[in-house]
C-alpha cells in the first residue's frame, strides 16, 4: 500500500497495520535513492534545526527513514523504506512520512517504565513519556530500533519484545509501536539517559498512574493491553 503524503483531518493517530509481530516478522526493504523535498519543506527544516541549536539542542540532523509502501499478511508485515533528511520530520504539519519507533517497557510483574524528557530535547521536551523511542536509523529495521533505543536510553536488553502496529500521525510522522518485556529483577538496573530527567516505574494497573501521565499515555496502554 502506498502512504499518501497529506495529512489526515483527524487529531487521532490512523492505524495501518495491527500485530502483534514477532521481530522476524518485520520485513523492511530499502530503496536507493534519497527523498527529495520541496524548498518549501528544506527552507522549514532548516528553521527547526537552528531553533534546536538556540535553545542547547544538539543539531540531530542526518539521515533517517521515510516510509514509502507498507504491506501486512498472515506472515507479517512488509515496509518498504527510502533514505530522507532527519530534520523534516520537524516541519509543522507534514513530517514527510518519516519513520520514528517507540518501545513501550514493562518489567516483569507489568509495570510501565515511564520517563520525563529533557527540556533540550527536539520531541515531547519536559513531557512524560512511556519506554524508549527515536528515528530509525539508515538501512535499520524498525523492529530492531525498538532494541537498540532501549539499550541506548536505558542501558537494558528486553527479555522479549514484540511489533504491536504501524501508525501514522496526523502531522505524516509514521510510528512503528513495540512492546518489550524485561526479565525478572532488571528494573533495577534501568538508568536513563541524558535525554531524560526523571523516570519512574507507573503501576500495573493503568487507572493507578500518577497525574503527570496526561491523557495520551493511558489511552495508548489501554490499547496495546486489549
Amino acid at each position: 500500500m502506498s502512504v499518501s503524503p497529506k495529512p489526515t483531518s483527524t487529531d487521532l493517530p490512523e492505524i495501518l497495520a495491527r500485530g502483534p509481530w514477532a521481530l522476524e516478522q518485520v520485513k523492511t526493504r530499502w530503496r536507493k535513492e534519497h527523498f527529495e523535498p520541496s524548498e518549501e519543506h528544506a527552507r522549514a527544516a532548516d528553521a527547526a534545526i537552528a531553533e534546536l541549536q538556540q535553545r542547547g539542542s544538539p543539531s540531530h540532523d542526518g539521515v533517517a527513514a521515510r516510509l514509502v509502501h507498507y504491506h501486512q499478511d498472515p506472515d507479517g508485515v512488509s515496509l518498504e523504506l527510502q533514505p530522507l533528511r532527519w530534520a523534516l520530520r520537524l516541519v509543522p504539519g507534514d513530517a514527510s512520512a518519516s519513520v520514528a519507533a517507540t518501545c513501550i517497557t514493562r518489567s516483569a510483574d507489568g509495570r510501565w517504565l515511564a520517563g520525563r524528557r529533557a527540556q533540550w530535547v527536539s520531541s515531547w521536551a519536559g513531557r512524560w513519556a512511556l519506554g524508549a523511542g527515536g528515528a530509525v536509523d539508515l538501512g535499520e529495521s524498525p523492529a530492531d530500533t525498538l532494541v537498540r533505543e532501549l539499550e541506548e536510553e536505558w542501558s537494558v536488553s528486553p527479555a522479549r519484545v514484540r511489533g504491536e502496529a504501524l501508525l501514522r500521525l496526523p502531522h505524516e510522522m509514521v510510528m512503528f509501536i513495540g512492546q518489550a518485556w524485561l526479565a525478572e529483577g532488571v528494573e533495577d538496573e534501568v538508568r536513563p539517559d541524558h535525554e531524560h530527567d526523571a523516570f519512574a516505574w507507573w503501576p500495573r494497573e493503568i487507572d493507578e498512574w500518577p497525574p503527570e501521565a496526561g491523557e495520551i499515555l493511558p489511552r495508548m496502554a489501554r490499547w496495546l493491553t486489549q
